[in-house]
Parts: C-alpha cells; structure tokens; sequence
C-alpha cells in the first residue's frame, strides 16, 4: 500500500471535503479523489460516505483512522532521524581506539565533537590494533585509531589516513642511572629489563627498532599502560612510551627520548571500512583530528 495515500486519507477525514484537503495538499480535486479510489480499491471497501456537502468516514474509515495515523507517524519518524544523522541532530559514532590514544587524544576528541553535536551518541570501544582493523572492516566500529610499526601497512578492508608519526622514548623508574639524560641508544639500555604488552616483540612497539642485533629481555607481560608504569615505578624494568602517551605519565616515572636513527616513531592511521562513504559524524570528527573527509 502506498503511504501517500494514507495521508491524503488522512487530511481529507480531517477536514471531511476532497476540495479543502486538495487545497491543503497543493493537488487538485479531482486528483484527491482518484487517490481516495485507489485506496478504496486496495482495502476492498468505501472509506467515505460522499455527501452532498463534503465526507464523512464510513465505520470501516474510522477504523483504518488510527493505523494510517501511525504509519504516516512512523514514516515522519524515520524521515525525519535519517536528516538528523545527514545534519548531525541526531545519529551515533561508534570509535575504536588504540590504549595509548585514549589517554589524551582520543578523549579531548570525544569531548570537543560532543560539545559540538550532543545529539550525536558516542560509542567508544579500545583495543588492538589488530581487533580494531577487524571490527572496522565487518562494520562494528565507523571509524578507529590505530597505530603500527610500518610506515605503510596493508590491512584488507579498510582505508588509512594517516594521522601523525608517534616518536617513541623509554621510560625508567625515578633514580635510574639514565634518568637524568636527555636523549639515549639502545647500547644505552643493553642489559635492562623490559615490560612490554606482548610475548613477541613484533607485536609490541619494540618492533620499531631498526637495529636487528637489539635482543629485548622480557620478563614482565603487562598490557595496560597503566599497570606498565607500577612496573617501572618500581623498579621492576623500563619500557617504551610513545609520545601519544608521554604527557599521561604518572610523576614517578621518567620519560626519555630514543635516538630516532635507532627507534622508528610509530605510525598512528585513521581506519575507516574501505568503499564506505564518510558519514557526516565521522566526517566532523576527522576534522577535530585534523584530517580531511574522504573524497570518493
């Protein structure tokens, strides 16, 4: 059935004439009263009594009154969410993050585009870079910072921008013989403990090293940034700390550069689903990243 005409069904019970709904309608009479037949003939029964001075609902109208009521209102509904999520009055944002992303950048974000657009439901969800790729590309997350040790990576699915080259330092526990130097190499560190988020190193910012000879010794599994720095804190190894992450280092930890010829700087990337337009929501907040909207 054609909604159309239930609201022309609607205007004419309201105003019980086919001229004055015409007139409301911006159609002429005679058109009004070929969509009111065509309704009738889809529901197999008069709606109106014709009278001689305007209708009047039959007893079969009146009971189609409060179904084409809330259809039509449904359809505004939906009408009407759908310009808000194009206009940003409505609609969500579903992010991922990388951890070290949401210690500063991530949440300033987020606080900025909810300023901006309240309507707009924020959803967040941190991880991995690798479950973030995958919740990117089966479309559970709209967009999601990530971070890798390749300048150019290649991820099936999604669509990268990149967003800035995350430098990376050490961080040591206050007293440490290195902890009052300004910049180090990794002949520096030969001999300590690291704490790192993962078993292997390629999976960890340690793979960032560029000096193949350089053989970590992990004693300590740790994965929240949080938690890496009690380690540290205590004495217990250091750790890489990327500049994303440097400024939410707890006092009792030291933070010192890394001889960038040594240590590539991470590379931090916007993913998106690839082939999927830039809704207006992601769109807003790329632009609080500082990154343009996706021209396809």
């Amino acid at each position: 059935m054609d909604t159309a005409l239930l609201e022309v069904f609607l205007e004419v019970a309201r105003r019980e004439s086919f001229t004055a709904a015409a007139g409301s309608l911006g159609y002429t009479q005679s058109a009004i009263s070929r969509q009111i037949a065509a309704l009738e003939s889809s529901v197999g029964t008069p709606l109106f009594d014709r009278l001689p001075r305007g209708v009047r609902l039959t007893e079969e109208g009146r009971a189609l009154v409060p179904h084409a009521t809330a259809v039509v209102g449904r359809l505004r509904a939906a009408v009407a969410d759908v310009r808000a999520v194009r206009t940003l009055g409505g609609g969500g944002l579903r992010l991922g993050a990388i951890p070290t992303a949401d210690m500063a950048l991530i949440p300033g974000a987020i606080a900025r585009f909810r300023q901006a657009h309240p309507a707009v439901v924020v959803t967040h969800t941190e991880g991995l870079t690798r479950g973030l790729v995958v919740d990117v590309r089966e479309g559970d997350l709209d967009l999601a910072v990530i971070g890798t040790a390749h300048p150019e990576p290649a991820f099936e699915g999604v669509h990268l921008r990149k967003l800035m080259d995350d430098a990376l330092s050490v961080a040591l526990p206050l007293g440490h013989r290195l902890a009052d130097r300004d910049l180090l190499s990794l002949s520096d560190l030969e001999g300590e403990n690291w704490i790192a988020g993962q078993p292997r190193t390629q999976d960890t910012l340690i793979a960032g090293v560029q000096d193949t000879d350089f053989q970590p010794r992990i004693p300590y599994v740790v994965l929240e940034w949080s938690a890496k720095q009690g380690f540290v804190a205590a004495g217990l190894g250091v750790t890489l700390v990327p500049t994303l992450a440097a400024a939410a280092v707890r006092s009792d930890v030291v933070v010192v550069a890394l001889d960038p010829q040594e240590v590539t700087p991470r590379s931090v990337f916007v993913a998106t689903p690839e082939g999927v337009e830039d809704s207006a929501a992601v769109t807003a907040f790329l632009e609080l990243l500082g990154l343009p909207a996706l021209d396809r």
